[in-house]
């Protein structure tokens, strides 16, 4: 499989009709979406997990700066 340049990428944009684009448009924000709503729901399972496995801790936000600090 062969690698696109950004610029190649654009030149082809470029040869799209206006509808073309901006269903490409709208796709590309779709998939980012999609994306980050996946990575979200990923860190989220991480986080269950850990707090399953006591390793999460409670506490304030002085809490937190006190155990950085020392």
């Amino acid at each position: 499989m062969s690698t696109v340049t950004f610029r190649e990428a654009l030149d082809l944009v470029e040869s799209l009709s206006d509808e073309e684009r901006l269903a490409l448009v709208e796709i590309v924000k779709r998939r980012l979406v999609e994306r980050r709503r996946d990575e979200i729901a990923e860190s989220v399972r991480e986080a269950r997990e850990n707090y399953a496995r006591g390793e999460v801790r409670k506490g304030t936000a002085d809490d937190l700066l006190r155990d950085l600090r020392g």
